[in-house]
C-alpha cells in the first residue's frame, strides 16, 4: 500500500465552516476512485491548513490519479500550491474491527 498527503495553507481569514462545506460538497469526487482505498480531511487546530491523507493500493495508482490538472485545480480551490508527502505503507491496523490489514 502508499499513502499521500497532500498540505494545503488556507488562505488568511477563511473561516473552518467554509472549509468543512467545501469538503462536504467535493467529498463525493474521491468515491470509485481506481486504487484509492480510503481518503481522510483534516484541518490544523488554528485553521491555518488543511491535509487530505489518501491510502492507495500502490503508488501507480496515486501517480496515475495526481495529474498536473488535478494539482492545479486543488491549488486553485485552496489558494495555495500544495505539498506532498509519500510513504510507503506495509500495515494498516483497522482497531475498530481488530483487524491487521498488511501490503501485498
Amino acid at each position: 500500500m502508499h499513502t499521500v498527503m497532500w498540505t494545503f495553507k488556507l488562505p488568511t481569514g477563511m473561516a473552518k465552516a467554509e472549509v468543512v462545506e467545501t469538503i462536504k460538497a467535493t467529498a463525493h469526487n474521491y468515491e470509485g476512485i481506481p486504487g484509492l482505498i480510503r481518503k481522510y480531511y483534516g484541518i490544523t487546530p488554528d485553521g491555518t491548513a488543511l491535509v487530505g491523507i489518501y491510502l492507495w493500493k500502490n503508488r501507480d495508482a496515486a501517480d496515475t490519479f495526481y495529474t498536473a490538472d488535478w494539482t492545479a485545480k486543488m491549488a486553485t480551490r485552496w489558494a495555495s500550491t500544495p505539498d506532498r508527502q509519500d510513504w510507503e505503507t506495509p500495515m494498516v491496523v483497522e482497531s475498530a474491527e481488530r483487524r491487521l490489514v498488511a501490503a501485498e
